[in-house]
């Protein structure tokens, strides 16, 4: 369903609505237009200091940590992105809360813009063996969560 669609079906159903889904609603919108701000605010910059970068020879696409630097910026608006979109649904009311399989999907993509930013020189071995440990249980998690809501756990076969 698009986006104004989404939106004509909030205002549609806004007058059935109880107080605390319409407060709801109005959060999640103010967020979606705030974060909207912000993710064309950092695409601009992220465009900007890319291009007047290899434009004027000050960013080298080569040299790892420019690469790392990049990629990062990318990533953070990924995941303003899929942030976003979930906010849309709780706005037209597809789902009352942000659902934790969405939740597990963000901090997965925060923990791969972590590694994609990371520069192993400056960790010990005990905080990368946390993020592996970390990476893992959100995966496993997510894993499950995404098995469930497919009907493939808890079956008889």
């Amino acid at each position: 369903m698009q986006t104004i669609d989404r939106w004509k079906l909030a205002r549609r159903d806004w007058g059935v609505l109880t107080y605390y889904q319409r407060f709801e609603s109005l959060v999640a919108f103010v967020l979606t237009v705030l974060i909207g701000v912000i993710i064309v605010v950092a695409l601009y910059r992220l465009t900007i200091s890319v291009f007047y970068g290899l434009l004027f020879g000050a960013l080298n696409p080569l040299d790892h940590r420019v690469f790392q630097a990049i990629f990062g910026e990318i990533m953070t608006l990924l995941i303003a992105l899929e942030f976003n979109h979930t906010l849309q649904y709780v706005v037209a009311r597809h789902q009352s809360i942000i659902q934790t399989r969405v939740v597990l999907l963000i901090a997965l993509l925060a923990l791969a813009r972590k590694f994609i930013i990371l520069d192993v020189h400056d960790f010990s071995a005990g905080e990368l063996v946390g993020l592996a440990a970390i990476t893992l249980v959100l995966g496993v998690a997510y894993w499950l969560i995404r098995e469930r809501d497919a009907g493939g756990i808890g079956e008889a076969s």
